[in-house]
């Protein structure tokens, strides 16, 4: 198979990607104001930066389909890195103060039953996502794309998180699970907001 039609795969598997978080932002997000969870909207905010992510490298495939030099891929990679590690960051932050605000003054998130819906179906899919990308990001020599896929990996893991966080609250109807579930999300947040912002400095030099 050429280049030019693993470019092809690359940019079709990220358009399907970065369409699938944007569903998964707006359901998210509104299953977490619904339900008042402070999990399920970190999960929907994460996952529009994910959405930034993925646009910036769908951009970057576009301009390697069309021989941009290489300097203009790294500057791309650079702003991408560096723009959606900062806001990770500070979605870490603000996680954090929520919950703990939540916990101090013993605030309850309800049940959501799609919130359980899109989390199960991200477990499900964000792997196979990650499979795929490593894949082709090796064969194409495209750090970004094996980099986008682990982002993938760490999504998995964040449903994960989210769906014990709702399924204990539904089961148990345990007022402080959601906060504290969403202080384990922070850890999954915190380190991909890190490395990318690092990837983004790096690029710099």
């Amino acid at each position: 198979m050429n280049d030019t039609s693993l470019i092809k795969k690359s940019l079709q598997i990220e358009y399907f990607s970065t369409a699938w978080m944007a569903f998964e932002f707006a359901v998210g997000l509104y299953s977490g104001i619904t339900a008042g969870s402070i999990l399920l909207i970190a999960f929907g905010m994460d996952s529009f930066l994910e959405i930034i992510s993925g646009s910036t490298l769908i951009w970057r495939l576009k301009k390697e389909s069309h021989n941009a030099s290489e300097k203009e891929i790294a500057h791309a990679e650079k702003i991408s890195s560096t723009i959606v590690g900062s806001v990770l960051l500070l979605l870490s932050a603000y996680v954090v103060f929520v919950s703990l605000f939540n916990l101090l003054n013993h605030q309850e998130a309800d049940a959501s039953l799609s919130g359980i819906m899109i989390a199960i179906a991200s477990v499900v899919l964000m792997p196979f996502l990650t499979i795929k990308k490593r894949h082709l990001g090796k064969s194409i020599n495209s750090d970004a794309l094996i980099e986008d896929g682990m982002c993938n990996i760490t999504c998995a893991y964040m449903a994960a998180t989210v769906l014990v966080g709702v399924i204990v609250t539904a089961l148990f109807n345990l007022w402080w699970i959601d906060s504290v579930a969403a202080l384990v999300l922070v850890y999954f947040i915190a380190s991909e907001g890190a490395e990318s912002l690092r990837n983004g400095l790096k690029n710099k030099n």
